[in-house]
């Protein structure tokens, strides 16, 4: 029978229509084929073809030059404008403001051929290691409220250009999204005095039936309550609200479990197209003893239709336990 599930921290209904029950080999996925070789701006010797980069991980050798491992430059279509004055103002009942923001690419490899889920653990520490550069850089400039680090891998899930990237858009505002997850985590705080996360990781520790991997510093599960079939969270045993402060062992743990995480799911739905997200704290407010950073992965399988844009509940046909056996028994690290 069917089952109405609500988030913990939300308040989100999902609908786990058991009836519908799907098992991986059950999707009609639209695998992500390997990069073909063509002209491509990420590439090396190509650094030129970009705006000029504002950091880059190199032994040696100049600024826009090769000999790079991670690289991260301006977006050249950005999203929002990194100059002038927020200048909010009414019109009217209206809000509006200007459209001051900053929108980066993260180049995660000079390999064109290489995804995420292919490289080696010290390759992802560097590019979680430019996320957090970055993000320390731009908390500086205090009209950004929040900056979001994100990853689209396949056509299907939003990615442009093949060779692999991430993103990083910093906001003049909290996106109400995140306002939701914050305000609900203030709520549960308020009325028990505990991070509702770090209850998650208790009791999920304890259940065992959702975890995915679990490391000294980490823990991999699936939510009880996931809006899409194996959307996957990773989260820090420690409770920090923000990811730009995590220290450079979890960072490295951190590497470990990303690559786990997606080479499992590469195994048991054969490559499908994701996004992966950095949940973290406002950029303006440090240390919330009720929120805890985390990353959460969603494999593009399901389709976004009528029912959940008229009633914001969504409908996912495996049940995350499910989906966590899956991902444990797919014989990987």
């Amino acid at each position: 029978m069917p089952e109405l599930r609500k988030d913990p921290i939300t308040g989100r209904w999902v609908v786990i229509s058991t009836d519908r029950a799907r098992r991986p080999s059950d999707f009609i996925r639209q695998p992500v084929p390997p990069p073909a070789a063509r002209l491509c701006p990420f590439c090396y010797g190509n650094e030129q073809k970009t705006p000029p980069e504002v950091l880059a991980y190199r032994p040696g050798g100049g600024a826009n030059q090769p000999g790079w491992s991670v690289r991260v430059v301006p977006n050249k279509f950005p999203a929002l404008g990194i100059e002038g004055e927020l200048n909010r103002q009414g019109e009217g009942m209206y809000d509006k403001m200007n459209g001051i923001g900053a929108h980066e690419v993260i180049i995660e490899t000079p390999d064109h051929s290489l995804t995420m889920a292919e490289m080696t653990d010290r390759q992802i520490e560097e590019v979680l290691g430019a996320f957090r550069d970055r993000v320390n850089d731009l908390k500086k400039d205090t009209r950004f409220r929040y900056i979001v680090l994100f990853k689209n891998h396949g056509e299907a899930a939003g990615a442009t250009l093949e060779h692999s990237h991430s993103q990083l858009i910093a906001l003049p505002v909290v996106p109400k999204r995140v306002k939701e997850e914050l305000d609900g985590a203030k709520v549960y705080f308020d009325f028990k005095e505990r991070c509702v996360y770090c209850d998650i990781l208790r009791q999920e520790t304890s259940a065992g039936v959702r975890v995915v991997t679990e490391t000294d510093r980490l823990l991999v599960l699936q939510p009880w309550a996931p809006r899409f079939p194996f959307e996957t969270w990773i989260l820090p045993k420690r409770h920090e609200s923000h990811f730009e402060q995590t220290d450079a062992a979890t960072l490295q743990n951190l590497a470990w479990a990303m690559r786990s995480t997606l080479r499992k799911i590469d195994k048991v739905l054969e490559h499908p197209p994701f996004n992966f997200i950095v949940h973290s704290g406002p950029l303006q407010e440090n240390h919330l003893a009720h929120y805890h950073w985390h990353i959460e992965v969603i494999p593009k399988l399901t389709k976004v239709a009528g029912f959940e844009w008229g009633t914001g509940f969504y409908i996912n046909p495996t049940p995350p336990e499910e989906s966590a056996r899956f991902l444990r028994e797919s014989g990987l690290a």
